[in-house]
């Protein structure tokens, strides 16, 4: 019996996700788990709710509640979606977590003991009609890569570039819309990558197997223009992981938050001990998962995301880990999936395009969601999804070629053994190779 520790991509906590993300991450990751749970193997396969940032401010201010209750509210929705779905997660956790809060600090204090944290003034846009500082998704406008007009600040979701709210074109506030801003100076910390280049290409280098996709990405961040740049690792936010060194103050950095990129992918490792938490398991059961000094060396630890979210996992969390200087578990594969697209455009939750969990299973059970995604899931290239292809899918593959197959054989087998279901030893998990 293998041991296998299964990541899905955390779905951010601002609204309901849509089939994309759902084909994107947790569901290929939940066919997997299912399949080394069939053969015998144990299975830690853990998610969790993607809470800070600037997401869960902006979704909290439009429906008027605290971010702390919306945030609340948001997982157990998540969570009903995702049992809905029949996703089998062993722990479906929150990166508000105190468990994640903890181990953020944890990594920073780290990292800055081994040199690998500078502290940088830089500027940054600030909104005088909001009266504050706007990082990240507070700021919209063109994509100077590709020329979409809804970029963040953080990301173009059209060409997955990542970017610095002072490199969009026609920049506006995201939350009042003003176009009333300034640049101003700040401090913050950043993650010193460029120092850890070496180390994550050497280790990038030792994963032949790795989808195309994966590599080809995480080559192309490395290599491209500069390099393997520092990044921000602190926002100017209330809603975050307070930034602390360890348990101590970090002078400087008062009213200051982790970047949400920063702390989530640490609540994988959170979340697993939330689920120890949860089970009445003491801190060993989950460090066996995560520490290779504590029984993690015969871990077999594969993710599973978008390829936006390909550079966060094979440069950023990556340096994190190892530039901690603590045994921790690194990801030995990463299978990563290229978008479903709607109807000739792009899922968007922002902008609530396409198809979402709570009306599909509204529309049909899980069941027919999971195979036509399952079925058609963008490894390759980018998949589509149309209303009728998916009817057209369904009648033909579903209602005819399984339909006929399943009618057939029960009436062999009436025919053969009468109304009664023929005896059979006691069933017992395959001895499978």
């Amino acid at each position: 019996m293998a041991r296998h520790l299964i990541t899905s991509a955390l779905p951010y906590i601002n609204g309901i996700k849509h089939l994309g993300n759902l084909v994107g991450s947790q569901l290929p990751a939940d066919l997997y788990a299912r399949y080394l749970r069939a053969r015998g193997h144990e299975v830690m396969f853990i998610c969790a709710t993607d809470e800070h940032g600037t997401p869960a401010e902006l979704a909290a201010a439009k429906t008027g509640e605290a971010v702390a209750d919306y945030c609340a509210r948001m997982h157990g929705v998540q969570t009903t979606l995702a049992d809905g779905f029949g996703l089998s997660f062993d722990h479906y956790g929150r990166s508000s977590s105190d468990r994640n809060r903890a181990l953020t600090q944890h990594f920073a204090g780290r990292l800055a003991d081994q040199g690998y944290i500078r502290e940088v003034v830089e500027k940054q846009v600030y909104s005088h009609a909001d009266n504050r500082f706007l990082p990240d998704r507070y700021i919209e406008g063109t994509c100077p890569n590709c020329g979409y007009d809804k970029a963040r600040g953080d990301q173009c979701e059209n060409c997955t570039k990542q970017l610095d709210p002072t490199d969009l074109i026609n920049p506006r506030s995201a939350i009042s819309g003003s176009t009333d801003l300034e640049v101003r100076e700040t401090k913050h910390l950043y993650l010193r990558q460029s120092a850890l280049k070496g180390d994550i290409a050497a280790w990038i280098d030792g994963k032949a197997d790795w989808p195309i996709l994966t590599t080809s990405i995480a080559r192309k961040w490395l290599n491209d223009g500069d390099g393997l740049q520092d990044r921000g690792i602190t926002r100017d936010l209330d809603w975050g992981v307070p930034v602390k060194r360890g348990d101590a103050d970090w002078p400087g950095m008062e009213g200051k938050v982790f970047y949400v990129w920063f702390d989530a992918p640490i609540e994988y490792i959170g979340a697993t001990a939330e689920w120890a938490d949860a089970t009445g398991a003491d801190d060993a059961a989950w460090r066996r998962w995560w520490r290779l000094d504590q029984g993690a060396e015969d871990v077999t630890y594969t993710q599973f995301m978008g390829k936006d979210n390909v550079p966060f996992h094979t440069l950023s969390f990556p340096a994190t880990l190892i530039g901690s200087g603590e045994p921790w578990k690194m990801v030995d594969y990463i299978k990563s999936f290229n978008y479903l697209t709607y109807q000739g455009g792009q899922f968007s939750t922002s902008q609530g395009r396409g198809v979402f969990m709570d009306h599909a299973l509204e529309i049909l059970p899980a069941d027919y969601w999971r195979w036509w995604l399952l079925s058609h899931a963008p490894e390759s290239g980018d998949s589509e999804f149309t209303w009728e292809n998916f009817q057209q899918s369904v009648n033909k593959d579903l209602a005819d070629v399984l339909g006929n197959f399943v009618s057939r054989i029960t009436k062999f087998c009436r025919a053969k053994f009468g109304e009664a279901v023929p005896e059979g030893p006691a069933w017992a998990p395959p001895n499978w190779p």
